[in-house]
């Protein structure tokens, strides 16, 4: 065993404490009253045979006196030194831990008593004058026993020859001083080259095994002194020092792990490369989260977290020790380990678990209680029977722990995911409970775990099953709306509805009946039967007032019914539009009911109105609502929404209340309108546009801003206001704020003058595209003048050209006929 620090022989001179002789004596003059005693033992013996015992007594005497002079000699022979020189050393070498490992014997044939002695041990390197290790090793020795001890090299022993010799001292308390080192023993020589070959490179240790953080030397033996030596790490070129003529080291401190494959180092020369690799270990971690627990009673299993990898193929090994039984198993797994319940009746446990590699021992204990630490398996052959539409019978099965032990077992409903019922029920071998209140034609999962009802510690895992209860008939009448139309004085009437929710459907619904009820002609009955999914259809009635009933049918039977009343003629539809802001949430709109007997009101528009036909939506509120918020997915900024408030009278009859237009986010205009110019003068020109349709405004028009550019840079005529555009042009800009005019007469111009003019709409969010400016150039002041004087003349001339052709034509006829 190799020794933690280094003495001074001169320590090791100076003389031991030794022990008085005086005890031998004392143990002599004990004996002697021994013998006295045992002499007098027998008084009435003595009296009756007085000379016999006295002769007795002469030899006991003579045989004392005799004894005497052999213990005092054998007190000389423990008083004097005892240099008893080490024999028959050996030193082997072990080169894949690269130690030496020396046995020796300490022969002595006087004595055979058990000393404690001292042998201290020197170890050369390259030659015996070269000491760099000295130790002090101390044990009990017996005659003739062989010792052993054991040193690790930090240089490879490969690299450098060793000279190894001891000597001894005896340093027990029964020998007095001065007590004297002995002789040393020869040196004797550990030279690991001579099994190497004749190549010409050697690099030392052979895949070396250290743990992380560690400090580990590499050497390099090289038999050519002439060639030039590079050694790399990782393919990085490092330098040692010198050794001897041909032998350099290399020291790495703390090395750190790179990979599970070792860290390379290779030395080059003229020849072929040599190299090791170096397997680094991390540092063997403490195992964490260390329990037990039992599921049967019969088995006990620990587990725990073994922390991260040591990056060695050689795993940990794991034993587990208990105290109080003095068993011990070696684990099969790394992070856990079986312990077999003894019938002893044994409760607590005192367990140790020890984590140990080549390089140490990490260990971790628990005090356990078999009783606390029960985990049941899982329960198994969970099933429901006797499934209805709001009932449900759940079974299961639960192994059984010992003779007369419960379980705890504990029942969740779970409904979309979520636990809506939990119960708990005491269990021994099997388990039963009935669920209610259960919806129709809704999956369920039942789950089922249990725990050890004598003392709780831990659930077992979960087991669980799905199930459907059974359909029942539709819960709800569905929501129905209409569209009425009318042709040539006919109505069409379009019925949609909307699909039950899961809650009320109650199970696939199959088809919807549509049953049509002529007022004017009760006999009078039209049934369609319309299949899912479907949710609209299309009927054709004459001017007769109708009652129109839809109900939804399952595989059990039809909802309640939904009624709408149907007249036979138009209703009013004069009703002014209101404007309305929309928000965030929608579109809060409220109104004012006409009748005090409404039963309710109902909201109807178009989720897209840009593109038909118009997905028609609806919201039914009861009679006491007057306002409401519509929001829907399906809702843009920009794109006009029109809302219409039906009230619902006594006779489920829909006569409209009010209608409304608004934008959930008015934008700007996108485009400018078509402008026609006429009546240009020198001094003016007139401006006319039309409106574009309120399906493509993206926001409440709230007038028209003219723009008018002129070259010159002239001043901004009455009326309008100096701007600039965008592209820090100056402009003069005039401010219609009437959205239904659609004429301008611009006036004030110059003649003979170049104009450019654009006419936008604007919202509250902003103004239409200044772009596409339209070119004028009004003509001369005079202009119109001459064309009023010089037309009316040509055409005076020209009339007189043909009066004097005419009259010239008469004159011929007249000489013709003359």
């Amino acid at each position: 065993m190799q020794g933690d620090n280094r003495e001074a022989a001169s320590i090791l001179d100076s003389p031991l404490g030794t022990e008085k002789t005086a005890r031998l004596a004392s143990d002599y003059d004990f004996n002697e009253k021994q013998t006295s005693l045992h002499c007098c033992t027998e008084p009435s013996e003595v009296h009756m045979r007085r000379d016999p015992m006295a002769l007795f007594a002469v030899l006991q005497t003579t045989f004392l006196l005799a004894l005497l002079p052999l213990r005092t000699y054998q007190s000389e022979v423990l008083s004097e030194p005892l240099p008893l020189t080490p024999e028959s050393l050996n030193v082997s070498i072990n080169s894949t831990k690269q130690c030496l490992h020396l046995q020796w014997t300490v022969h002595n044939p006087d004595y055979h008593q058990e000393f404690k002695m001292v042998f201290q041990i020197q170890i050369s390197r390259f030659k015996a004058s070269n000491v760099i290790w000295l130790e002090n090793y101390s044990t009990t020795v017996k005659r003739n026993q062989v010792l052993h001890w054991s040193w690790e090299s930090e240089l490879p022993l490969e690299c450098a020859i060793h000279f190894v010799r001891m000597r001894t001292m005896v340093d027990d308390a029964r020998i007095p001083a001065p007590r004297l080192w002995s002789n040393w023993s020869s040196w004797e020589k550990a030279d690991a080259q001579n099994s190497l070959g004749d190549h010409p490179l050697y690099v030392f240790p052979k895949d070396k095994l250290v743990e992380e953080g560690s400090n580990v030397t590499v050497c390099y033996i090289s038999r050519n002194h002439q060639d030039n030596i590079s050694c790399y790490l990782e393919d990085v070129l490092i330098y040692g020092r010198q050794l001897d003529q041909n032998v350099w080291a290399f020291e790495f401190k703390n090395v750190s792990f790179i990979r599970k494959t070792g860290t390379n180092f290779y030395c080059k020369g003229q020849g072929d490369p040599e190299g090791v690799v170096l397997l680094v270990s991390k540092v063997l971690e403490e195992p964490r989260d260390f329990s037990c627990e039992t599921q049967d009673l019969k088995t006990l299993t620990c587990t725990w977290d073994p922390g991260n990898d040591t990056g060695l193929i050689q795993l940990p090994s794991y034993t587990l020790f208990e105290s109080f039984s003095g068993k011990k198993t070696l684990c099969k797994h790394r992070n856990r380990c079986d312990w077999q319940v003894t019938q002893d009746s044994q409760e607590m446990y005192n367990f140790t678990l020890v984590a140990e590699n080549y390089f140490r021992k990490r260990s971790v204990s628990i005090l356990f209680n078999l009783i606390h630490g029960v985990h049941p398996m899982a329960p198994y052959s969970l099933f429901p029977k006797s499934v209805s539409a709001t009932n449900a019978t759940v079974t299961w099965k639960v192994y059984s722990i010992g003779s007369s032990s419960a379980l705890l077992c504990q029942l969740q409903l779970l409904g979309e995911g979520k636990v809506i019922q939990q119960h708990n029920i005491s269990v021994r071998v099997n388990g039963e409970y009935l669920l209610s209140e259960l919806k129709p034609d809704t999956e369920y999962m039942a789950r089922v775990r249990c725990a050890y009802a004598d003392h709780f510690w831990k659930w077992s895992e979960l087991i669980s099953q799905n199930f459907t209860t059974a359909e029942a008939a539709p819960s709800e009448a569905p929501d129905v709306w209409r569209d009425v139309t009318f042709v040539s004085g006919h109505p069409t009437v379009t019925l949609f509805w909307k699909p039950l929710s899961k809650v009320h459907a109650n199970g696939k619904i199959l088809f919807y009946n549509v049953v049509v009820e002529n007022l004017d002609e009760p006999s009078s009955l039209k049934v369609l039967s319309v299949p899912a999914p479907a949710n609209s259809t299309k009927v054709t009635l004459n001017q007769s007032s109708y009652q129109i009933y839809v109900t939804a049918h399952n595989s059990v039977g039809p909802s309640p019914a939904s009624a709408v009343a149907i007249s036979g003629h138009p209703g009013n539809e004069n009703v002014e539009e209101g404007r309305m802001n929309g928000t965030e949430d929608g579109f809060p709109m409220s109104w004012k009911p006409q009748s005090r007997n409404a039963t309710g009101y109902v909201v109807e528009w178009c989720d897209s109105p840009q593109h038909l036909p118009c997905v028609l939506r609806w919201k039914n509120l009861g009679p006491t609502n007057t306002d409401t918020v519509i929001s829907s997915g399906a809702f843009r900024p920009g794109v006009r929404y029109n809302f219409r408030i039906y009230e619902i009278s006594t006779k489920r009859m829909a006569h409209l209340l009010e209608k409304k237009a608004g934008y959930l986010k008015e934008l700007a205009p996108s485009y400018n309108p078509k402008v026609n110019m006429s009546n240009l003068t020198s001094h003016s020109f007139t401006l006319s546009w039309k409106d574009y349709p309120t399906e493509s405004q993206t926001g409440f028009i709230q007038g028209y801003y003219v723009y008018l550019k002129s070259k010159t840079g002239e001043k901004c005529h009455r009326g309008f206001e100096k701007t600039f555009l965008t592209d820090n042009s100056v402009c003069c800009k005039y401010t219609i704020d009437n959205p239904d005019q659609k004429t301008f007469v611009v006036k004030d111009l110059q003649p003979e003058s170049a104009y450019e003019f654009l006419v936008t709409p604007y919202t509250s969010a902003g103004e239409g595209p200044l772009d596409d400016f339209r070119k004028v150039t009004t003509p001369d002041e005079y202009s119109h003048i001459l064309i009023h004087i010089i037309l009316p003349m040509v055409f005076f001339v020209f009339v007189i050209m043909i009066i004097c052709y005419l009259k010239s034509q008469c004159e011929v006829k007249l000489l013709e006929l003359s």
